[in-house]
């Protein structure tokens, strides 16, 4: 028993040892700082509500490795944006911009919104014609006290 907490212990200490510092992923700073302005702009064709930059998946991965090589080639910021347009459409825009085959990513939610408040309303207003108020009665209120009174001394 005292070995398997000797074996942890030693397992625990020395994962620091092993540890190394990270580097990089680029040789240019300047570069990998064109690297994140740019992959914060992309979507992740996978993830699909994460940007190429908060996107662990392998496609994230290549696409940010095809980007950086883009860069090493000097291309642009807006060349290599219009590369992966022209390659995979205005969906890898993280902020596709306001053209017709987009209208319905832009004024969906809006229109959404606007169905179910309508929705919202007319089914408050129509619960509000059915529901009737209910006179009782002084000999109802009578009877309810009479079995309320009944049940209270059954128990």
């Amino acid at each position: 028993m005292k070995m398997k907490w000797v074996m942890l212990i030693i397992l625990c200490v020395s994962g620091p040892a092993w540890a190394g510092e990270a580097r990089p992923l680029a040789d240019d700073p300047v570069a990998e700082a064109r690297l994140k302005h740019l992959a914060v702009e992309l979507r992740c064709l996978v993830c699909q509500n994460q940007t190429l930059a908060d996107s662990n998946a392998p496609l994230a991965e290549d696409l940010r490795r095809e980007v950086r090589d883009m860069i090493a080639k000097d291309m642009s910021d807006q060349e290599i944006i219009e590369f992966l347009v022209s390659r995979y459409g205005d969906f890898v825009l993280y902020r596709p911009p306001l053209k017709a085959t987009t209208t319905l990513l832009w004024v969906g939610p809006f229109a959404l919104l606007t169905i179910g408040a309508a929705a919202l309303v007319i089914t408050l207003r129509r619960r509000a014609h059915t529901v009737v108020d209910v006179v009782v009665t002084d000999e109802e209120h009578r009877k309810v006290e009479q079995l309320l009174a009944e049940g209270g001394k059954r128990s």
